[in-house]
């Protein structure tokens, strides 16, 4: 078994800022990500002993590489600090968690600092549309082709519609979902921003076509935001633990993990499942991963989940691939109040990554961020009530990388 993995907390920016308005750098960002987590959890820099940074795309965005030492610049505590930047598309963060963990469980490390982190409003919505299609296989998927990662998930929705049926309604009524659960999130970007079913369900100038079946009301936002996470051993954890009087048993951790990657073409992936009744196996079995090494029988032993929302279509595939329905039948639990606020099992508390937003990099940080929170009854308005663990589900690419978590307690 596993050494224990505790998470001691961690802070998040403001996913409404535009940073480069602010005429800030991606260092500004890292900067007051780690600085608030260290306020935040009350860590003195010096117990720090490794640091992960996750990041997708900051040479195309920001001209910028090397993340994991800007880290070094933050605090003089840190001079010295070993460091890495970790990518992987759209999970980056997650995959910066992945090692961090690994090497605490390893006994390498007994206190490590995860930062997720994005600038993404530093050019137009055509470029950044274009940098985001190097998560798919540019040459083949992306090159030349406008807003190329909508078209792919609206390919996602339309898989679905051929094997089990899909109504548009039912992936407004997700958008409507993850909008009005952003508005109790005083960090969500579109906390402030107009959206209902009706709005999600028409097509005007307000609420144009992308491509394919895909609307902006089922598109994540195009976000700058960085986030902070402190993973600890048990010894270390012990420790905080002592010097708050607090009991260790009250800090969460990290159950259970999955991370599978499947081809990163889509029509691969699509071929490669057609026996199959889970659309995108892969992210079925590395969510299946997770519960097990949780040591959790299914789904309904989380009492809520953060998932990767980038279009509607991917948590409609959730849904089903979570456990939440059967395959095909993921319509049921949004006709039925399932996953919202309130129901048997709500989905982006934090209004995900359609209504909080989707700074690449930083999002599978935000989303175990969020699930610590949870866990924590450290959510304020989105709290969900009796929250022992959350699942979280990550995806980079059209479903190419996928990691979960189980967060919280035993």
């Amino acid at each position: 078994m596993a050494a224990p993995v505790y998470i001691l907390g961690g802070y998040q920016t403001d996913f409404a800022r535009n940073w480069k308005k602010e005429n800030k750098h991606i260092v500004a960002m890292i900067r007051e990500a780690v600085e608030g987590g260290l306020e935040a959890t009350g860590i003195d820099p010096r117990e720090i002993q490794v640091g992960h940074v996750g990041n997708f795309a900051a040479e195309l965005y920001a001209m910028q590489g090397h993340l994991g030492a800007f880290l070094v610049d933050v605090d003089p505590a840190f001079s010295g600090l070993p460091t890495a930047r970790h990518e992987a598309a759209c999970a980056s963060g997650s995959i910066a968690i992945l090692a961090a963990s690994a090497e605490i469980e390893a006994g390498r490390y007994d206190l490590a600092l995860v930062v997720g982190v994005e600038q993404m409003k530093t050019v137009d919505p055509a470029k950044g549309g274009e940098f985001l299609g190097t998560a798919a296989w540019y040459e083949r998927e992306a090159k030349g082709i406008e807003f190329p990662f909508p078209k792919l998930f609206g390919r996602l929705g339309d898989e679905y519609d051929r094997r089990y049926g899909l109504k548009d309604e039912h992936l407004a009524h997700i958008s409507a979902i993850n909008y009005s659960n952003a508005k109790r999130n005083p960090l969500a970007q579109t906390r402030n921003w107009y959206m209902t079913e009706d709005q999600a369900r028409s097509v005007d100038k307000f609420n144009t076509v992308i491509g394919g079946r895909i609307k902006i009301s089922d598109c994540s936002q195009v976000t700058d935001g960085a986030v902070s996470l402190f993973l600890a051993s048990e010894k270390a954890a012990a420790a905080y633990a002592k010097k708050r009087g607090i009991a260790l048993e009250s800090i969460p951790r990290l159950l259970g993990w999955g991370h599978r990657t499947a081809p990163i073409e889509f029509d691969t992936k699509i071929a490669e499942s057609r026996n199959n009744p889970y659309v995108l196996p892969h992210t079925r079995q590395a969510i299946l991963d997770a519960f097990r090494r949780a040591g959790i029988p299914d789904v309904w032993a989380v009492q809520a989940i953060e998932t990767h929302d980038c279009f509607t279509t991917s948590e409609y595939m959730a849904i089903d691939h979570f456990g939440i329905t059967k395959p095909g039948e993921s319509w049921k639990a949004i006709e039925d109040g399932t996953i919202e606020m309130g129901g048997k099992l709500p989905i982006n508390p934090s209004g995900g990554l359609i209504g909080c937003g989707h700074p690449v990099g930083a999002t599978g940080v935000r989303q175990v961020l969020d699930a610590y929170k949870q866990v924590t009854g450290q959510c304020g308005d989105y709290q969900v009530e009796n929250a022992k663990r959350v699942a979280t589900l990550n995806i980079g690419g059209s479903g190419t990388t996928s990691v979960s978590f189980v967060v919280g307690f035993a």
